[in-house]
């Protein structure tokens, strides 16, 4: 019933901001208000996504248009813009996935430099950062001749604060309260203003992670067949995250010279404890197996850089170095302990497992950029090159297995040992990857009315790959690439409020790092073997975006885009032929460049008061993104894996100036995503995300927020469908059919700032 209600309700204020539209268009066009330095505490007004001015496609919202519902993170910021989801554990926000394709397609950048990522695939974890060093958050739709083109996608850049965005400074503190009892708190600091003769900005963040859920599998032996066995099963991930942020701005003459660095520790513990019970009967008489696994996380991003502007040969150069590192380090252990592997219940325990892992990655990136801006004939010209060198050195080891059967009483039991056991490489555990690109540009802008932009970018790689769990012989390989990657952006604007996009540009995606170690994974896939490719080349992809956007009034936007992708060398496991090592009806299979895939859909947007109704101090926000895909695989056509159907987020923040005080929601949904791998295929759904947020505001200097998140307790439902070989999956012969829900529960958030 409740959902019923919240459905009509979220459907009347979409269909009231909708229907404002036309009239909105017929406004008169102010001038937008002039840029300010950011507030540290909301004064009553509310922010809308911005109207940027670039030629590319690129959406941009600041801070304030995310703040009054305090998130926590960058990726609790970026589920509510458009064209982003995530497949997640519920409440969790980690992987991007723009345009609903996997999180390798996705290059995140932090102050429009790459990252280093903990992901094997590349990826960078957005949770790591905390939202409160951020500036605003860029939606890069199509690439530029002057950015990275590992971007098939798009591009998410995290801008973070700088010297020049605070005249003044903040306190935050708070609570966070949790379902289950637990409170975490949250602190921070920032200042900025004139010092040390230039612009200085000094920030520091500390707050309480967690996140408890539950979860209840069932397992079948197929689909509509006998239950076997269910598990039950509480994961507490809690921790903490530290932060320090700091910029500085000199100007000397008409040069100006940059400093910046940033740190971010993480510090989680994954507490996963499950009891399985025989035919889906909760009673010892039928209790299976006890389990108990914690994951240890640390990790550290780090950044620091140093840049310098100043003008040359009738225009501005610009010399950067950056240089970004990750290290990461996790300890897992596994304890089981088995019932009814005899005829005596619980609890007489029958046999004892325990495994224990170690990962440990050190990734650098290196960067000196060169860079001049001037104008020519005209229209404006930049040209430079970025040379980058990435350290990779990856650790990951395991002890191992510890197996006893333990007989029953009264004799003896066998002694067990503690959890610290010798640890020795996995295959592919034990590697170092080194990486020099090389990556010149050339970018012409131009147009008043017409505005276009046309650039050429190059990319050289070289790669070094040493895997030392692998023969002497195959241990070190070396491969190089490069690619030409043009780039064109038109944007006419009809009139004031109007304007059309028009982009096509060509993009890369590098394999991932587990992809390319030549050592010998055995049952990986079902019971299919694994080896990877040293000499996979990147995938490669020809984009076009189509964008409408106008202004509504004053302060509104809204936008609509259209985008296709045609990805050609796609990354897709082929066969070797060779028997694996389960024997007949198994194989080893391996990555290869075979394939060729599609990605297309429609995304609109759109953030405004509603002023024509009188109600300036009303504003909605409404996206909605359609995603459809295609590629080939060994089982025939299927979308790409795990990209949803849809995603949208609908909300509203209203303001009552008199008691200075202001209360909004917003609801996010998105739609089933279906997986497909040899041996596995999953679909996926959940809920819609229902949050809200009140706030009482008192004099210029405080503010006192109220906020809870995922008030309908949202599930994240997911079918597996398993199978033991190729032949298998093909005849729908199960190995395996599994049901598994998980749910997160309500948390709560009080939050108090202070300016100065």
């Amino acid at each position: 019933m409740h959902r019923t209600t919240l459905a009509r309700a979220l459907s009347r204020v979409l269909a009231a901001s909708i229907a404002i539209a036309p009239a909105a268009f017929a406004q008169p066009v102010d001038a937008a208000p002039a840029d300010e330095l950011d507030r540290v505490v909301v004064t009553g007004e509310i922010v809308y996504r911005d109207r940027t001015e670039a030629t590319a496609p690129v959406l941009s919202y600041d801070l304030e248009y995310f703040q009054r519902f305090e998130p926590l993170t960058v990726g609790d910021m970026l589920k509510r813009v458009p064209s982003v989801t995530f497949i997640s554990d519920v409440l969790e926000y980690d992987g991007v996935r723009l345009r609903g394709l996997d999180p390798g397609y996705t290059q995140i950048l932090v102050n429009g430099k790459r990252v280093p990522g903990a992901g094997f695939d590349r990826t960078f974890f957005v949770d790591r950062i905390p939202a409160e060093l951020v500036e605003r958050i860029e939606i890069v739709r199509s690439a530029s001749a002057d950015r990275s083109g590992d971007a098939v996608a798009g591009a998410l850049n995290i801008v973070l604060r700088d010297g020049m965005t605070l005249d003044g400074g903040y306190l935050r503190a708070g609570l966070q309260s949790f379902t289950d009892g637990e409170v975490e708190p949250t602190f921070g600091a920032f200042w900025g203003g004139e010092a040390l003769g230039g612009h200085l900005l000094l920030g520091a963040n500390v707050q309480g992670r967690r996140n408890p859920k539950s979860k209840l599998s069932q397992r079948f032996d197929a689909p509509g067949g006998t239950l076997d066995n269910i598990e039950v099963q509480s994961d507490v991930r809690s921790g903490k995250d530290y932060a320090f942020n700091a910029d500085y701005r000199l100007a000397i003459g008409e040069a100006e010279l940059n400093l910046h660095g940033l740190f971010v520790r993480t510090d989680r513990l994954q507490d996963e404890d499950s009891i399985e019970y025989r035919a889906g009967v909760r009673d010892d008489a039928n209790l299976l197996t006890i389990n108990d696994n914690d994951l240890d996380i640390l990790t550290d991003n780090y950044a620091v850089g140093l840049g310098l502007e100043v003008p040359m040969a009738g225009g501005r150069t610009a010399i950067r170095y950056d240089h970004a590192g990750l290290a990461d380090e996790q300890d897992e252990f596994e304890n089981e302990t088995e019932y009814l592997r005899d005829a005596i219940a619980f609890p007489e325990d029958d046999r004892f497992t325990r495994d224990v892992s170690r990962v440990a990655i050190e990734d650098r990136d290196d960067t000196l950029e060169v860079r001049h801006d001037r104008a020519l004939g005209g229209m404006d010209l930049a040209f430079g090159v970025q040379a980058t060198r990435k350290s990779r050195v990856t650790d990951i080891a395991a002890a191992p297995r510890y197996r006893v059967t333990i007989p029953n009483a009264p004799a003896p039991r066998p002694a067990i040992p503690g959890p610290v056991q010798a640890l020795a490489p996995v295959p592919g555990g034990d590697s170092t990857l080194r990486e020099d690109r090389l990556e010149p540009f050339v970018k012409f802008e131009g147009g008043d009315r017409l505005e276009w932009e046309a650039g050429l970018r190059y990319e050289r790689t070289r790669t070094r790959l040493e895997d030392r769990t692998v023969a002497a012989a195959d241990r070190e390989s070396r491969t190089g690439y490069g690619y030409l990657l043009p780039s064109a952006h038109l944007k006419f604007a009809l009139d004031q409020a109007n304007r059309i996009t028009a982009s096509v540009a060509r993009t890369v995606r590098r394999p991932g790092f587990d992809q390319l170690s030549p050592a010998l994974l055995t049952g990986e896939l079902g019971d299919n073997d694994f080896i990877g490719n040293p000499d996979l080349r990147p995938e490669d992809a020809w984009g076009a975006d189509l964008g409408f956007e106008r202004r509504l009034g004053r302060r509104g936007v809204a936008g609509v885009n259209l985008f296709y992708r045609d990805i050609r060398d796609l990354i897709e496991i082929a066969n070797t032929g060779v028997e694996g090592d389960e024997g007949p009806g198994t194989f080893v299979l391996q990555p290869r460049n075979t394939g060729d895939g599609r990605v297309w859909g429609a995304e609109f947007d759109l953030s405004t008061p509603l002023t024509l109704f009188g109600l300036e101090g009303t504003g909605v926000f409404f996206n909605y993104t359609w995603l459809d895909s295609e590629v080939e695989d060994f089982f025939g056509t299927r979308r790409f894996s795990d990209q949803s159907r849809y995603v949208y987020n609908v909300g509203f923040i209203q303001e009552l100036a008199g008691p200075a005080l202001s209360f909004g929601a917003t609801f996010r949904k998105q739609g089933d995503a279906y997986g497909r791998i040899v041996g596995e295929e999953v679909r996926t759904s959940y809920d819609g995300d229902l949050e809200a947020f009140v706030e009482k505001r008192f004099g210029e200097q405080w503010t006192l927020r109220l906020t809870g998140t995922n008030l309908l307790d949202q599930s994240k439902d997911e079918v597996f469908d398993k199978f033991a070989t190729i032949a298998d999956q093909i005849a729908r012969d199960y190995d395996e059919y599994e049901l598994e829900s998980e749910t997160g529960g309500r948390a709560w958030q009080l939050i108090v700032r202070y300016a100065f």
